[in-house]
């Protein structure tokens, strides 16, 4: 990274207006000698606190997604009369309003100035249907109000992700989006005990049975997070922001003009939102990743059923839940080595390769035997694999940021079809192939492997890219130019 003055090469009012600063001003007077290091340092510090919090969110999204598993422990599908396969339809149904709302939202969230604003409302909507969830009485009822959440709640994950994309570089976005994701792994591990205490403690308080309150507590929770969310959020760099200084501010804004120098990234133009969703759409690499990180979400259907897994190690329903947690623990410590050497060699595929190869291990273990400890053991394994899809993340928003509206497309055109994978992974679980599950294993195995192969030939596709590109430039006489990383 090179460490000039900070405004030496780019004038950064030719993309961005600085409120309160004339043509006439010299922009680079104030800051010409401040060392840059210095700086980027400051920005990055109290951009990753705002991050932290961004993590919150994901852990209360992740838990509004999750409660219903923790509810059937207690009587949720006796008491609203749910037969055969009806638990996983209602699990299911919420990935039926993400599937139909993340392109469109992401596409809505490109354009604002105040994304902080659009997703804590967001936030605070899920919140609320989630309360009711807890007031239902019938299936149905349920029902509806599950595909309303997840029609909700699908604005959340991929704007995250693009909203970190609009103020990281490239070698900083992995570690970044492992941080933000690791949510989903604390979310797991301490929803569960969470769940279990709720679940133990205000059983039959106010005459509500234990799952209830489990619905009534977590929704107000995140009803709280939401209306801190919409202070503490940041915005896109291009917007004033009251908790950084005038330095730090240019200093985001020119961070992201470097990245459109180096050739990552085209500046958006007006109007340019509907053609960035039309070459997403264009684009058969974005189907291709699309469907390869579906299967690797059918093989990660696991976690959605993660205290069922646990229950069939033959201990109550709280003990079970507090088994959950370990598990989750150690993924989420690993999540970061794995996205920290990922960021640091430049190399994506290995990283997902092996992350889910321990995943399989997991399965494979799980089907050779019913023995407790080996069974406990397995999951330890199978939460290796779910960083898989972070790295995998992070490979998309490397290989599509041509432009700003593409990559905001292609996100969430990317997790809507990994959001169909949980559509149908959630009948990869029924309650007749339990306890051993086995069939539902061998389904993890076979879609893991499935997503390995096809992401094999992404990568093969964009070494011949790279190469193609070597030639050129050799031929030709040109300075080195971009490389997808591999």
């Amino acid at each position: 990274m090179s460490y000039r003055p900070l405004l030496a090469a780019v004038d950064c009012d030719s993309q961005y207006d600085i409120p309160g600063r004339s043509s006439d001003d010299n922009p680079t007077l104030a800051l010409d000698y401040i060392d840059r290091s210095t700086v980027e340092k400051r920005l990055l510090r109290k951009l990753d606190l705002r991050v932290a919090f961004l993590v919150l969110v994901y852990i209360m999204n992740y838990m509004d997604r999750t409660n219903a598993a923790a509810a059937r422990l207690r009587s949720y599908e006796e008491d609203l009369g749910m037969v055969g396969n009806q638990f996983n339809t209602l699990t299911s149904i919420l990935y039926v309003g993400y599937l139909l709302t993340q392109a469109p939202s992401n596409m809505i969230l490109h354009r604002m100035k105040r994304p902080s604003l659009y997703l804590s409302s967001c936030m605070a909507i899920w919140g609320i249907l989630t309360v009711f969830m807890g007031a239902v009485q019938t299936y149905h009822a349920a029902l509806i109000l599950r595909f309303f959440i997840g029609f909700v709640e699908a604005a959340f994950f991929p704007g995250a992700v693009f909203l970190l994309s609009r103020w990281y570089k490239q070698n900083e976005l992995g570690l970044r989006t492992a941080l933000l994701s690791c949510g989903a792994s604390i979310s797991n591990a301490f929803g569960a005990l969470f769940a279990s205490g709720i679940l133990g403690s205000l059983d039959g308080t106010l005459g509500f049975t234990g799952w209830r309150w489990l619905f009534f507590v977590e929704g107000a929770l995140t009803i709280v997070v939401a209306v801190s969310a919409g202070w503490i959020l940041p915005d896109f760099p291009s917007t004033p922001s009251v908790w950084l200084l005038p330095d730090e501010q240019i200093m985001a804004k020119r961070r992201m003009e470097e990245e459109v120098a180096g050739g990552n990234e085209h500046k958006s133009e007006p109007g340019e939102d509907h053609s960035g969703l039309v070459e997403a759409l264009m684009d058969w690499r974005v189907w291709w990743v699309g469907a390869a990180l579906s299967l690797m979400i059918s093989s990660m259907s696991f976690g959605i059923f993660f205290p069922t897994l646990s229950a069939t190690m033959g201990y109550n329903a709280t003990t079970s839940l507090l088994l959950c947690a370990p598990p989750w623990i150690l993924g989420t410590a690993t999540s970061f080595v794995v996205a920290r050497h990922s960021d640091a060699t430049g190399d994506r595929f290995w990283h997902i390769f092996g992350p889910l190869l321990v995943g399989i291990a997991g399965f494979i273990l799980a089907i050779s035997t019913m023995n407790t400890t080996m069974r406990y053991i397995s999951l330890f394994l199978m939460t290796q694999s779910p960083v898989a899809y972070v790295v995998s993340l992070t490979w998309v928003m490397n290989t599509f940021s041509q432009s700003q509206s593409k990559r905001a497309a292609v996100i969430a055109l990317i997790n809507s079809m990994a959001s169909a994978g949980v559509i149908g992974s959630s009948y990869f679980w029924p309650s007749s192939w339990g306890p051993s599950y086995v069939n539902s294993y061998l389904i993890c195995i076979l879609t893991s492997l499935m997503s390995t192969a096809m992401l094999w030939v992404f990568r093969r596709h964009l070494s011949r890219c790279n190469e193609a590109a070597e030639a050129e430039e050799q031929s030709l006489g040109l300075p080195k130019g971009l490389r997808y990383l591999l």
